[in-house]
């Protein structure tokens, strides 16, 4: 008998982004994201409302003689209020409704009015004329009938783990613009399992959708840490990625309180001015030319020289160090181009910071992981105090990590690095940087080089230049690979020669023809 083949069952997060793609129709995916988004984060709240509800009306144990009505009971659980014509089931009730668009609206208007630090951030799109009604009741049923299995309890995660997936393909759609919001997910578990942010503060001052909070919250829980022991910090200029980024974190369970939003940005107008933290993990504009540098020049937080005028990058760094408390860590992005400018004195500046003994890590990052540049880039990793008794004493040098190599291309013009990758990177560092590490330098990956061979070379930080070539293998032989070769290209060359007269033949027979 022959044996029948099972298909594969594709992922819950998967089937969706399918289904609601197919919805989008001439809406554009920038426009389309925040309708999507919306619905599920309205679908969040709703549940974790109807949870407590269910648990208030029953009346027992702790929540004997409660009102479910009684929103102080909501405040105390952490949990946001719902009006009833804004819980999930009136809006799946009428989801054929013609009306379902502006129903959703009234519901985004009254969550936001009983919840104050909702204010200003959901989205109130859904009456908008290009929107199809049908295909926005069909939406709202597929949301509904996302499953959370046995336990309701897992809502939360099952949401919040869709809602995830769906920014990193809106951003994917997107493109470009996409990254504006986005930092690729295995780029952001990179820099937070090699900070490992188990407690105290994490600061993000340009933290678009807010997926290095996210991030930092997961690994705490996956390393049973307890998540109340981190607080967050952030800042985003953009008002329509700020909504994004109070959105997925409340889905989190999150407090953004402290996350906050001006359109002046981070250099203008620090909204944590006074914040020292323990950990900055963060993605700024690369090469940013438009920061009001200008406005800037007796800037205090210019310790290791002034940045120009035509370019934020070292001003993030040293806006970064700004903030750190006195042991304070960080990991960043940026341009490769900033590892050896000499443009307007930031050579003066990275000399500086080598000399001060603060860069601890360089990571030479593969192309095209990144969505809206295809400018090479790199990960800084820096410490206030690199003679700590937390970690080994590494004053006098620096890891150089190339990592260029690595990752797989998940279309044409994007790459992502693996679960494999993003361990391998880690725990060379952690090898390097841990007292009771096992760290080898390896030719062509890695290389823990002396601050003073590092001033040498004029204090240029290209991973490159210190981890060297890779080994070749020994069993290497010449002859072999030259016969290969010589082969190779012998077969080239018969197969230019039979196109070149074939070529020739046809031109002959099109000029007897024509004559």
């Amino acid at each position: 008998m022959a044996k029948t083949k099972t298909k594969k069952e594709e992922p819950l997060e998967k089937i969706l982004w399918a289904t609601a793609n197919k919805l989008r129709k001439n809406i554009d995916a920038a426009e389309y994201k925040h309708v999507v988004l919306g619905l599920i984060f309205l679908r969040y709240i709703s549940e974790a409302f109807e949870n407590l509800y269910a648990k208030l009306e029953e009346g027992k144990g702790e929540f004997e003689g409660a009102d479910p009505e009684d929103k102080d009971e909501y405040k105390g659980e952490n949990v946001f209020f719902v009006p009833t014509k804004a819980r999930w089931n009136f809006l799946q009730d009428n989801a054929k409704n013609a009306e379902i668009g502006k129903y959703i609206d009234a519901a985004m208007d009254a969550i936001e009015k009983e919840n104050p630090r909702l204010k200003g951030v959901l989205p109130k799109v859904y009456a908008k004329e290009n929107l199809d009604t049908t295909n926005l009741g069909t939406l709202v049923d597929m949301i509904g009938n996302i499953a959370f299995g046995d336990v309701k309890d897992r809502s939360a995660d099952v949401l919040g783990h869709v809602f995830e997936y769906f920014l990193g393909e809106f951003a994917l759609a997107e493109g470009k613009k996409g990254g504006q919001f986005y930092t690729p997910r295995s780029v952001v578990e990179l820099m937070v399992n090699m900070l490992e942010p188990y407690k105290g503060r994490v600061m993000d001052p340009c933290c678009g959708s807010g997926g290095m909070f996210v991030q930092s919250e997961k690994f705490v829980v996956e390393h049973q840490g307890n998540v109340s022991d981190i607080s967050v910090y952030g800042q985003e200029s953009n008002q329509t990625t700020w909504r994004l980024a109070k959105m997925n974190l409340a889905i989190r369970g999150i407090d953004s309180s402290q996350v906050k939003w001006n359109n002046e940005g981070s250099f203008l107008k620090d909204e944590h001015k006074d914040i020292k933290v323990d950990y900055i993990i963060a993605n700024p504009p690369f090469n940013d030319d438009d920061w009001s540098g200008n406005l800037l020049r007796k800037d205090g937080r210019w310790q290791h020289g002034v940045p120009p005028e035509g370019n934020a990058n070292y001003g993030w760094i040293q806006h970064f160090l700004y903030h750190l408390s006195p042991s304070g860590q960080a990991g960043f992005v940026l341009s490769k181009g900033a590892l050896t400018t000499k443009t307007s004195g930031e050579d003066v500046i990275r000399k500086n910071l080598v000399e001060a003994g603060l860069i601890d890590c360089i990571v030479n990052l593969p192309a095209k992981l990144f969505l809206n540049t295809q400018i090479p880039a790199c990960l800084w990793f820096m410490s206030r105090n690199r003679t700590n008794g937390k970690f080994r004493n590494r004053k006098n040098e620096i890891l150089f990590i190339d990592a260029r190599n690595l990752g797989h291309l998940i279309n044409r013009r994007t790459r992502e690095l693996s679960q494999e990758d993003i361990d391998l990177i880690s725990d060379t560092y952690h090898n390097w940087r841990n007292t009771d590490g096992n760290y080898e330098d390896v030719a062509g990956f890695c290389k823990a080089e002396s601050i003073e061979r590092v001033k040498e070379l004029d204090c240029v930080l290209t991973p490159g230049r210190y981890v060297g070539l890779p080994d070749e293998e020994d069993d290497f032989d010449f002859a072999e690979r030259f016969t290969s070769l010589k082969a190779t290209f012998e077969t080239q060359l018969k197969e230019e020669d039979a196109l070149n007269k074939a070529i020739k033949t046809n031109l002959s027979k099109i000029v007897i023809n024509n004559e």
